[in-house]
């Protein structure tokens, strides 16, 4: 399907996004663009962080909410008014509404962080209702248009509109003015996809030399399937683990920009943006949220596995989109990392019920740098074997061969757990 020009080009311009600066300019900040040493080392490129992550609700969603909601007009505060979200575009809503006194209702996913959910109360307080309901974005999003079809509140929508996207394009006006040349590349995080909408619209007009590119979480990659069929498509089961990102469904509008923009957008496994995750920790100082780390993710030199291989000597800058991440879920990261990094695996072990049984499978079975790191088992006295379910971590991801040469060479009945088992999913 083609769109055409100018129907596209009325819907944002660079000129609404350079008025939507502007317009928010005393409502946030002006994030920094930081080199980053490690990917720059690693891809021979240039790669800047852009530090959405450090607005005072932790993410980029709080310039699309005050652009819409500068905009409206005293009848339309009067109705007030609500939207959905996974927690960062309520955050930045829930702080226009407490800065413009307006009376505001958030439908909040039960999968929401308690991290963001205790944030968008802080930043809202008495001007804001948090509802929590629904098991995805999309059904959270399906009760805030239930509640405004009854009691006539405004819906602020996440992306899909031309007031939110503007605002969420605001960031690539800010890196065409940052920078004394046009990057080679932006990759930029997609959910429904408002900011990758409005950062196309203005680098079209202003930075013609640059590309930009999407990241998409493989598990909820909604964008890249509406490009596929030609049109917004409803995904079925998703994995909600970059839920920043993960939605079921891309918007209307930011699809028609998207394709008409010919924006390529490249799906990233999440077990990628989890070590991506811990790298951003550990090396960087940084604190980001799975959908925070989706573009840096995305990237690595030419040769490489990576979904978006940069050349080396570009000029890069990676989208760092939100910091909203809770402590608690750390162990999941780690585990989602060390799964994808081939490093951790699962087993089904049939252990004889005799004395020394382990015993023998920790000595012949693993190797001097394989590690035990979990152990399921129940003992059953009318049975001659009992199953262990037991999950090992290696010393590197070499050591696979190894450990499977030596379980087929054992005696005991060992059967790997692939990823598509349901008794992976339980503890991954």
């Amino acid at each position: 399907m083609l769109i055409d020009d100018t129907t596209t080009r009325g819907l944002i311009t660079a000129t609404e996004v350079e008025a939507a600066a502007a317009r928010i300019a005393d409502s946030v900040i002006t994030t920094p663009l930081h080199i980053s040493e490690r990917l720059s080392e690693s891809t021979g490129a240039t790669v800047y962080l852009k530090r959405e992550d450090l607005q005072a609700v932790r993410s980029y969603k709080i310039r699309g909410a005050f652009n819409f909601m500068l905009q409206l007009t005293a009848a339309e505060r009067a109705r007030g008014v609500v939207c959905a979200s996974a927690g960062n575009h309520a955050q930045g809503f829930a702080r226009a509404c407490n800065e413009l006194d307006i009376t505001g209702t958030i439908f909040v996913p039960k999968t929401t962080p308690r991290q963001k959910i205790d944030r968008i109360r802080h930043f809202g307080g008495e001007d804001v209702e948090v509802v929590i309901d629904g098991s995805t974005y999309d059904e959270a999003s399906d009760l805030a248009k239930a509640w405004s079809a009854r009691t006539g509140a405004l819906i602020v929508s996440a992306f899909d509109d031309p007031r939110t996207i503007a605002g969420q394009g605001t960031i690539a006006a800010e890196i065409h003015a940052q920078l004394p040349v046009d990057p080679d590349v932006i990759v930029v995080p997609v959910g429904g996809g408002g900011v990758l909408a409005g950062i196309s619209a203005y680098a079209a007009e202003h930075m013609p030399g640059t590309t930009v590119i999407g990241a998409e979480p493989e598990g909820a990659a909604s964008m890249i399937a509406a490009l596929a069929s030609g049109r917004p498509v409803t995904l079925g089961d998703i994995d909600s683990f970059a839920d920043g990102a993960a939605v079921r469904r891309a918007g209307d509008l930011t699809f028609e920009i998207i394709q008409h923009h010919g924006v390529p957008i490249e799906a990233v496994p999440e077990g990628r943006t989890a070590s991506e995750m811990l790298d951003l920790y550990q090396v960087d100082g940084i604190i980001a949220e799975p959908a925070g780390a989706l573009a840096s993710a995305a990237i690595g030199p030419e040769g490489s596995d990576a979904p978006i291989t940069v050349a080396p000597g570009a000029t890069v800058v990676c989208l760092v989109s939100g910091g909203n991440n809770d402590i608690s879920r750390y162990s999941e990261v780690l585990e989602r990392s060390l799964v994808h990094e081939g490093l951790k695996h699962y087993f089904i072990v049939n252990f004889p019920q005799e004395p020394g049984a382990l015993r023998r499978f920790l000595d012949e079975v693993l190797g001097p740098d394989d590690d035990i790191a979990l152990f399921e088992y129940v003992k059953r006295s009318d049975r001659e074997t009992g199953p262990a379910f037991v999950g090992i971590t290696l010393g590197g991801p070499r050591d696979l061969a190894g450990l499977l040469e030596r379980m087929d060479a054992s005696p005991l009945q060992i059967e790997k757990v692939n990823q598509d088992s349901p008794l992976f999913r339980m503890f991954v």
